[in-house]
């Protein structure tokens, strides 16, 4: 498998992020009370779309917060 990718085929821009992100995505289903459990090997499966999509979506709403975080503080985003 070429650096950078996982097992879907996409890249991904900042491979290191992987886990920061994984931990998002586990802290948010927990959040809407989503069975899923870091650990589980991402496999999501006998969840509806619907919940996937508002994990993903508030993945989402949270990245642009931090975002507009480090712009009002000063910091410019680096260019991918």
């Amino acid at each position: 498998m070429a650096a950078g990718q996982n097992g879907s085929g996409r890249t991904q821009l900042v491979p290191e992020a992987h886990q920061i992100l994984d931990n998002i995505k586990y802290e948010i289903a927990s959040e809407f009370g989503i069975p899923v459990y870091q650990g589980s090997e991402d496999y999501w499966g006998n969840i509806p779309s619907k919940d996937c999509g508002r994990v993903g979506g508030a993945m989402v709403k949270r990245m642009i917060a931090l975002a507009e975080k480090e712009l009002m503080s000063g910091k410019q985003l680096e260019k991918l």
